[in-house]
Order: structure tokens, then sequence, then C-alpha cells
């Protein structure tokens, strides 16, 4: 089964990168520029997996990973969650994301990071 993965990224450039690469794994990709983006795609279908940046126009990842894991429906939901700014880290694996990951980030360690929270 493919597996879907939601990208909350505000970063055109980022996003698309994330986009490529996790499509030539073989990914399901969801894509949103902003909170609001993201609640409106989540009435649609669930995700298997969120990776959320912190700095986002609408929101602050940090808490919306938090809402996410407090939410019945998500709460089951692997989160990474990636920022540029590494006082985000203790503050983000706090919130309750699963894994944290700073920008600029290596493409292959991504991967890596995201098939282990998945078991591809």
């Amino acid at each position: 089964m493919i597996k879907r993965v939601h990208v909350l990224e505000d970063d055109e450039d980022i996003r698309y990168i994330i986009g490529v690469l996790l499509k030539d794994e073989g990914y399901e990709l969801q894509l949103s520029s902003s909170f609001s983006d993201l609640k409106s795609k989540l009435k649609d279908s669930v995700p298997d997996l969120f990776i959320l940046d912190v700095m986002i126009p609408d929101g602050n990842g940090t808490d919306i990973c938090a809402d996410l894991k407090n939410d019945i429906f998500t709460k089951q939901i692997p989160i990474i969650v990636m920022s540029a700014d590494d006082k985000n880290k203790d503050k983000s694996l706090g919130a309750g994301a699963d894994d944290y990951i700073s920008k600029p980030f290596d493409i292959d360690h991504i991967v890596n990071r995201i098939n282990k929270l998945l078991v591809k």
C-alpha cells in the first residue's frame, strides 16, 4: 500500500524538493503552504506521516504538532518537524514530534528518517 505524506512548508522551493524526493521514493504527497490549507486537506484524507515546518505564515509548526498529537483522529500519525533554528528542537520534541530535522537538510538523511518512521 502506498504511504501518504503531508508536507506543511511555506517555502515553495523546499516544498518542491521534498515533493520530488518523496515521489521518487514512491510516496503519495499532500502539500500545504499554510495551516489553513492543511486543515482543509485533512477533511478529505488523513496522511500516514506529517512533515511540518516551524515557521509558517498562519501558525507555528510546533503548536500545530501539539494540536495534531492531541486530536483523536491524528494523534497516532508520526510527525517530523523541520526548522532552520535548532532552538526549536526541544520544543518540537516536547510537543510530541516523533523526529526533528534541521534545515538545511541532507536529502538522503530525510528519506531515511521518513522510511524509518513509516517502516516501509
